[in-house]
């Protein structure tokens, strides 16, 4: 193996290309985004874990790789990404290598303490300034719907006209209903699902950067986690998929037992270019799923991913017919 790039150094932080099939080259630093490239030949079996990202031009590449036939235009496109973004890439990969090494209550734990780290970082705050808040006027009604019945508990994000963006009321009453699911004396089985075009388009952008203690900030989002709730429900949670799944609308579903997604879906980690890392979850209930690698390159390319990948990889389940 080789060092093949240069590494894009910014407080110690950068990108380091490994081609496999070359001669040997010196590890890359802890801060570094470490992405391993296989062009041809059989597929190297050892030293994998040393690698955050791992791309192959083996279009049947399995699990940790990830398939690519256009490799140096993947290739370029993370660099530009961790150039834009280096704190954040490296905090990103960071917390990544350590997620599986411990429960899921743990892994929801680091990544709110290095979310909570990066509201603070010159990175966000470059991002926020480039991309104001409106000012918005919202109505009140619930941003959660809750219809219990013989057949179990359907609970439905309703905030249709923002594509059922999150925001803190959305999080604070999906987490209430996601309670009182757990909390039910008969044990039902639970549906989540979203109303209007997108199960959901992600965190609402307006409300980012706005809280005025990141401290207190991480014990609400560690107590209030609906990806926490999700998971506690075990088997009995259902989730199903449509249209956009960004952000907080692959981060909370990916911790349910069971997702199933209609055609035409996509899901997207879009938090490292605004100089954070996917704060609602997902940094614990992607990996579990897909495992660190593609979740790394989920979190970092902040490419769209689509349902047949998405299906292939197991990020989802099963397709599922349109709402």
């Amino acid at each position: 193996m080789t060092l093949v790039s240069d590494l894009v150094e910014l407080g110690g932080a950068g990108i380091a290309i490994t081609e496999f099939g070359r001669a040997d080259a010196e590890p890359a630093g802890p801060c570094v985004v470490r992405i391993g490239v296989h062009r041809d030949g059989p597929l190297p079996k050892r030293e994998l874990e040393t690698f955050d990202i791992l791309l192959s031009a083996d279009p049947d590449a399995p699990r940790p790789w990830i398939s690519t036939p256009k490799a140096d235009e993947n290739l370029a496109a993370l660099a530009e990404g961790v150039k834009r973004q280096p704190v954040a890439a490296a905090v990103c990969a960071q917390v990544l290598r350590l997620t599986l090494k411990g429960s899921f209550e743990e892994a929801l734990a680091l990544e709110s303490l290095a979310y909570s780290m990066l509201l603070a970082s010159e990175g966000f705050a470059g991002w926020r300034a480039a991309t104001p808040p409106r000012e918005r006027s919202d109505d009140d009604a619930p941003r959660v719907e809750v219809e219990a019945g013989d057949d179990g508990i359907v609970i439905r994000l309703n905030r249709p006209a923002r594509r059922n963006a999150f925001d803190a009321r959305m999080r604070d009453d999906l987490a209430e209903a996601l309670s009182f699911a757990i909390d039910h004396p008969d044990a039902p089985p639970v549906v989540l699902c979203g109303a209007g075009p997108a199960f959901s388009a992600g965190g609402d952008l307006d409300e980012f950067g706005r809280a005025g203690d990141v401290g207190l900030a991480h014990l609400i989002r560690t107590l209030r986690s609906p990806a926490r709730l999700a998971q506690a429900l075990g088997e009995r949670l259902s989730v199903r998929l449509h249209g956009a799944c960004v952000g907080a609308g692959i981060e909370v579903p990916a911790a349910a037992a069971r997702v199933s997604a209609a055609a035409g879906a996509y899901f997207r980690l879009p938090e490292v270019s605004m100089g954070l890392i996917p704060g609602a979850g997902g940094t614990a209930s992607i990996p579990r799923r897909i495992g660190r690698h593609r979740a790394t390159y989920m979190a970092i390319s902040g490419v769209d991913i689509d349902l047949p990948t998405a299906l292939a990889w197991g990020l989802v389940d099963a397709e599922a017919p349109a709402p």
